[in-house]
């Protein structure tokens, strides 16, 4: 009887893990059958309830698990249920927490919808997991660029900058100020600097997450943990007493951009003297500050200067009104984002920063520095009065003749009586300056005895410096030393009145309004691009329709050639050919598909997306006398947006697709290789992919500042403090947007052929390969710059590198200086996946 009864017993359990076995089984198959009919949620389902009852099946189902994961994802992602998705990946990160590519793949999911810091997390952690997996670092990498600005690296190496906040909080701390709170601590430096001085409270507040965990992992290392209280939170947010007990005696912060107040100093230090510091120092106070509140730095001065500027004007101001045979007319007046619109209610940061020392070409002062203005930090009424404050004007005379290209600023930091900070470029300083385009006038060119005039205010939290002009010396205009003009006499009245005929903004007359970025302006006024693409395009137009004259059908506008309509009246009673048909997907504003259209019969799509610049590209048409059928945009043809290549039409191939193969940045554009497979496979007999392959060039050099640039140099920059290894962690081994004319650097071998990238012919394409480079200068290798040449075919060629680009170029930092010596050989093992090129020297 015991044996039976224990037979029965175990019988339920039996029969449960039969039952178990035959439902893993039935999921099993109802989840193949389920892929098989691509209904990816249900199979996903059915893979997690067999996950959940057989653990034991997690390494062999991995794959299948994974890619009806990721299917289901794309799904949910594009019915919006974002949630749904989400929750999908918190499912699978509890079966799989150490998987790298699904860690990889919610971090992919999170940056797109605009969840960075959530994003970063995951790409780490799947960096961390597997340090091979390229998509991951490649990645981490990009997003590291947006959590981590570059400029932390280069303030922290600035010795003299920290070495100047310490000594004035060490001063503050002596003088009695012994609680103190760090406004956007960063990584925490500010926070130790006043607990090293000897305060007895320091609190410190940092919204972004990345950097409040960094400067919690800082402030630990440093054995600080305790003394040092981190607040996840804005510094408007913070609440007595519930984040800190009582009111502080010092708020410490560096929360200010290249024009002093565009983090948001003055609403923060309102809210700080209202809510969170104790009252100032009374002016005929002595002694003891210990019971009165101050604020570091204590005040600032902003200075400005006109200028006259290469670099800013080819990215700011179309100088031409005709490119590569097309006209621009006067009607379309294209502007940078930095434009001040009268009466637009939009928030546009209004200037652009740029280091002066390292512009390509360098500048011309056309002015002496001027005061701009002062703010006082430790004056409430000031701060409040500043947003408040009218726009005042300011007039400067000329001193030399030149191009009035720019209004420069900077500022000196006032950290207390005895230390300052200058962000002057002719300092050697980590800041860069602030910089407003001159744009809007009929006429640029000013001489010396000339009055620039200009209006400043300060609005939206920027310093605004706007109706940027000049008055003509001949007026004999007197500008006064105060907030506005003296009152002129009725004849200087009549003479300024004259001269703002000629200064006057065009925006005033009627036309049509173009707003672009810089870049794209710039690329606008690249000559030589835009005569590359039509001599490539022609070639490849006239062998495909050899039957036409191409060069007689380019209405150039100088009389020479046939009208591109009167040669189709001409034609219409023969048989009108087919059109052939050309895609620009290039990113951004162009004008290459009109270019196209006048190398004969084509029908020219463009991919700009922005109205504005539709109906811009539009006039541009009419002004050329194109017949309307002549350019059509893409977007409006496709069905799918995310599916931008695809046939012209159902029996239609292409003849000529552009693509947009290079970044701005200098790095390569993702999935480039994937598009020109496709795009291989909608060309007709003949048919061109632009560019039909890129030569990657790069070469060894020496630069101080790339290193300084792209990770903190161990603990001495920050006066014994244990930061680097922390904030290291997120630099990148790609530094981008350098101008490789101005880069600090010692060249220590010649240019060379790195890769090659062939999007015609792939078969000619390796995804790494070996390159040697011989030594032509003795020095530490440091870094290795590289560009690229674009060609469109044989003939014709564009150097990513030349004066001309739009754009920059980036470099490779190694992770440890490599001393050579003349004649020797290094050998750079060279590799590029999807956008990243990756460049080591093997040792």
């Amino acid at each position: 009887m015991p044996n039976s009864n224990a037979k029965l017993r175990r019988s339920p359990r039996g029969g449960q893990e039969a039952g178990r076995r035959e439902l893993v089984s039935r999921s099993l198959q109802s989840a193949e059958h389920c892929l098989e009919d691509q209904d990816y949620g249900t199979a996903y389902a059915h893979y997690l309830l067999v996950l959940n009852l057989a653990p034991e099946l997690k390494t062999s189902v991995k794959e299948t698990f994974q890619f009806t994961l990721f299917k289901w994802a794309e799904e949910l992602d594009s019915l919006a249920r974002i949630q749904d998705l989400f929750n999908c990946y918190e499912q699978a990160l509890e079966l799989y927490p150490n998987d790298e590519v699904i860690c990889n793949s919610m971090g992919e999911h999170l940056f797109r919808m605009g969840f960075r810091d959530e994003a970063a997390g995951y790409f780490h952690k799947a960096v961390k997991l597997n340090p091979d997996f390229a998509d991951a670092k490649e990645n981490f990498y990009r997003v590291a660029n947006w959590l981590v600005e570059r400029w932390h690296f280069i303030m922290l190496n600035d010795a003299k900058r920290n070495l100047t906040y310490l000594k004035a909080i060490e001063n503050a701390v002596r003088s009695g100020c012994k609680s103190v709170l760090d406004i956007g601590t960063g990584t925490g430096i500010l926070s130790m600097f006043a607990k090293k001085a000897g305060a007895s409270s320091v609190y410190a507040c940092e919204l972004s997450k990345t950097m409040y965990e960094l400067a919690c992992d800082v402030v630990t290392a440093n054995n600080m943990e305790r003394e040092i209280k981190l607040l996840h939170l804005k510094s408007l947010d913070i609440e007595i007493p519930k984040h800190i007990p009582e009111r502080v005696s010092l708020v410490v912060t560096e929360t200010v951009d290249a024009g002093l107040f565009g983090e948001g100093i003055v609403e923060s230090l309102i809210h700080a003297w209202e809510h969170l510091l104790l009252q100032p120092k009374a002016k005929n106070q002595d002694g003891s500050t210990e019971d009165c509140g101050r604020v570091i730095p204590s005040s600032a001065t902003i200075f400005g200067m006109a200028v006259e500027c290469k670099e800013i004007r080819r990215h700011h101001r179309v100088e031409t009104q005709e490119v590569a045979g097309v006209l621009l007319p006067n009607s379309v007046q294209f502007f940078s984002p930095t434009y001040a619109f009268a009466g637009s209610e939009e928030t546009v940061e209004p200037y652009t920063t740029e280091k002066l020392s390292r512009i390509p070409g360098g500048y011309k002062p056309l002015t002496e520095p001027f005061q701009v203005m002062t703010v006082d930090f430790n004056n409430l009424q000031e701060l409040k009065s500043l947003a408040g404050r009218k726009p005042w004007k300011l007039s400067q005379p000329v001193t030399e003749g030149g191009m009035l290209d720019a209004v420069v600023v900077w500022f000196v930091l006032q950290l207390d009586d005895e230390h300052a900070l200058s962000t002057s470029p002719s300092e050697e300083t980590c800041w860069e300056q602030a910089v407003y385009p001159v744009q809007g006038l009929s006429d640029y060119s000013v001489k010396a005895g000339d009055t620039v005039i200009m209006e400043v205010c300060c609005q939206d939290c920027y310093l605004k410096i706007q109706k940027i002009s000049f008055s003509t010396s001949e007026c004999g205009m007197d500008c006064s030393d105060g907030d506005d003009m003296l009152s002129l006499g009725n004849e200087a009245e009549l003479c300024n009145a004259l001269a703002s005929l000629q200064t006057t903004s065009k925006q005033d007359g009627e036309g049509q309004v173009c707003v672009l970025e810089s870049t794209e302006i710039a690329l606008l006024n690249n000559a030589p691009y835009h005569r590359c693409f039509k001599a490539a395009m022609g070639k490849v137009l006239s062998s495909l329709n050899p039957s036409k004259d191409l060069q007689s059908m380019d209405v150039d506008g100088h009389g020479s050639g046939v009208n591109l309509q009167e040669d189709q009246n001409k034609s219409s009673i023969d048989v009108v050919p087919d059109p052939l048909y050309i895609l620009d997907v290039s990113e951004g504003f162009s004008i290459l598909p009109i270019i196209a259209g006048k190398l004969g019969p084509v029908k020219a799509y463009s991919s700009v997306e922005k109205e504005q610049h539709q109906a811009v590209l539009n006039i541009i048409s009419e002004a050329n006398h194109f017949p309307k059928e002549t350019l059509e945009f893409w977007l409006s043809h496709l069905e799918d947006e995310n599916v931008v290549l695809q046939r012209p039409k159902s029996d239609k191939l292409w003849s000529i697709i552009i693509l947009d193969v290079i970044e701005t940045s200098g790095l390569i554009q993702q999935e480039v290789m994937e598009k020109a497979a496709i795009s291989r496979c909608l060309l007709h007999s003949g048919g061109k992919i632009f560019p039909q392959y890129v030569l990657v060039y790069g070469m060894l050099v020496e630069s101080q500042s790339l290193l300084l640039e792209s990770a903190v140099q161990g603990t001495e920059p920050t006066l014994g403090f244990n930061i680097a290894p922390f904030i290291n962690q997120f630099k990148v081994p790609v530094r981008v947007y350098l101008d490789l004319s101005t880069l600090p650097c010692v060249p220590l071998s010649k240019p060379a052929e790195l890769l090659r990238l062939d999007l015609m012919n792939p078969l000619l394409n390796s995804s790494s390969r070996e390159v040697k480079v011989q030594i032509c200068k003795s020095g530490q290798v440091t870094a290795i710059p590289f560009w690229y040449h674009l060609h469109l075919d044989e003939e014709h060629s564009l150097n990513t590198s030349d004066e001309f680009s739009h754009w920059k170029q980036a470099a490779v930092v190694l992770d440890e200086p490599i001393q050579v010596q003349v004649g020797d050989e290094l050998v750079l093992e060279v590799q590029h996946h999807k956008s990243n090129i990756s460049i080591t020297v093997k040792q």
